[in-house]
């Protein structure tokens, strides 16, 4: 089996997963919860399992590369880290009523990866300013931030959700602060990839920071989150503010993941 057809039906149990999860939140029923659960840490394990043997084909072919650095790569990572850090926090809080939007993130990054023609699904080489063990810990820390943050907006979708329909209740505070918990660990991982980018950037090109379009777009991403963390602590703002603040962070990074791929970049996966 190939690592492509395990991506494949990666994207096919992370679906069900999600569907699941959302079947459970309408009926309010906890056995479909486990089940959902069970379902999304499978495809967990067949999405590891493509990204292992992908990995080891890299080396078959005689590139050996982790593989981290194109479009196609990285979303199957980014799918992996979001159900691995779900399934973490679900672990941990006991709180499964996101499931369904944090696994609808994993199943539409490796959907896109699976059937987009222009992702990149061949292996390559790297370019010689990419053989860097920079980029393996550049990559990893801003893709689990990048996952810390689609879990931190699927957390304040439920919220908004919950307060439009049944007013503040306990499930709307859990879900507003563990967004917020999430925000942090994002932030933390965001700023170790800024960190650790530009290190790479100063070993490979000579610089450390060149207004990059991907670099200056995490750059805003970061003032952003940057904002909501002050305005929570300092100011004490939460609940729809901060979702709302939440919601606005995440499409700056998925501005910095898509779209900047449109502009002319040394980061851009599209070049």
């Amino acid at each position: 089996m190939t690592s492509s057809l395990f991506i494949s039906i990666a994207t096919f149990v992370y679906g069900l997963a999600a569907l699941i999860y959302f079947c459970a939140w309408i009926f309010k029923t906890k056995k479909p919860d486990l089940l959902a659960t069970a379902t999304a840490a499978i495809g967990l394990g067949i999405n590891t399992a493509g990204f292992l043997l992908r990995w080891s084909e890299s080396y078959a072919i005689g590139i050996g590369r982790i593989p981290l650095s194109n479009l196609y790569e990285s979303l199957v990572f980014y799918g992996m880290a979001i159900t691995a850090l779900y399934l973490i926090s679900e672990r941990l809080m006991k709180i499964r009523i996101a499931g369904g939007f944090a696994l609808a993130f994993s199943f539409l990054a490796l959907a896109y990866a699976s059937l987009s023609p222009n992702v990149g699904s061949q292996i390559r080489p790297l370019m010689p300013a990419l053989k860097s063990n920079w980029l393996t810990a550049h990559v990893m820390t801003c893709f689990v931030g990048y996952a810390a943050f689609a879990l931190s907006t699927a957390f304040s979708l439920i919220f908004l959700f919950r307060s439009e329909k049944k007013g503040d209740d306990e499930t709307a505070f859990d879900m507003d602060e563990t967004s917020h918990q999430m925000i942090l660990l994002g932030f933390l991982f965001l700023s170790m990839g800024i960190i650790t980018g530009a290190i790479w950037a100063n070993s490979a090109w000579g610089r450390y920071w060149g207004w990059d379009p991907k670099e200056t777009w995490s750059l805003i991403t970061w003032f952003i989150y940057a904002t909501l963390i002050h305005v929570r602590l300092v100011r004490g703002w939460s609940g729809k503010k901060t979702a709302i603040l939440s919601l606005i962070g995440f499409a700056a990074v998925m501005f910095t993941y898509f779209g900047v791929n449109l502009l002319p970049g040394l980061h851009s996966y599209g070049a």
